[in-house]
């Protein structure tokens, strides 16, 4: 691909988000950054990445912004700025990036019921558990991008795209995806 590409993958828990950005990764033969981010900046920081994954997507915390989330975030922009194609899961990338003319931002969200029932397949959890789960992570990822930028997580105004994966399952909402990609590079 000789064009830069970005996709930024945010997502609610259960909905299949990160699998999706798996798949689209795989498709489009770009690396993919999500927790793997952290080590990353570590290594590029010469800090142990066991340190900074004590702060990942946490609540904004002043004497730790600069050190950890700064470093994460101008790791992102500089990947973006050097030209580099890549997706990215979660990290406000797509606020981070939204300068970025190559950002193709998406948020995937699915309904109440599927998302508990697909918790309750991959962690081997009751309906209850699977549900509180999902609610814990939804609430800290709310919070991590909430604290961190000025715009609110999941408001369809900040991503190119929000798609509901119940709907389709997650094979057809990446050919979906895929669609929207290809349309909007063809566009360029």
């Amino acid at each position: 691909m000789s064009e830069q590409l970005i996709i930024s993958v945010s997502r609610e828990y259960g909905s299949g988000g990160h699998e999706i950005a798996q798949k689209l990764a795989e498709y489009y033969k770009l690396p993919m950054y999500d927790h793997n981010l952290l080590d990353e900046v570590a290594a590029s920081m010469n800090v142990s990445s066991k340190e900074l994954a004590e702060f990942d997507e946490k609540r904004r915390n002043k004497f730790l912004y600069r050190s950890v989330m700064g470093m994460q975030f101008d790791y992102i922009k500089k990947k973006a700025e050097a030209g580099e194609s890549f997706v990215i899961v979660g990290r406000c990338s797509e606020i981070v990036l939204k300068d970025n003319p190559n950002l193709i931002s998406i948020f995937v969200l699915g309904d109440r019921e599927a998302k508990i029932e697909r918790v309750m397949q991959i962690y081997e959890l009751d309906a209850r558990h699977a549900e509180e789960r999902m609610i814990e992570k939804d609430r800290r990822r709310k919070s991590y991008h909430n604290s961190h930028c000025k715009v609110k997580w999941g408001d369809s105004r900040n991503y190119d795209l929000s798609i509901n994966s119940s709907r389709l399952g997650v094979e057809e909402t990446v050919e979906s995806l895929k669609n929207y990609i290809d349309a909007r590079i063809a566009h360029k």
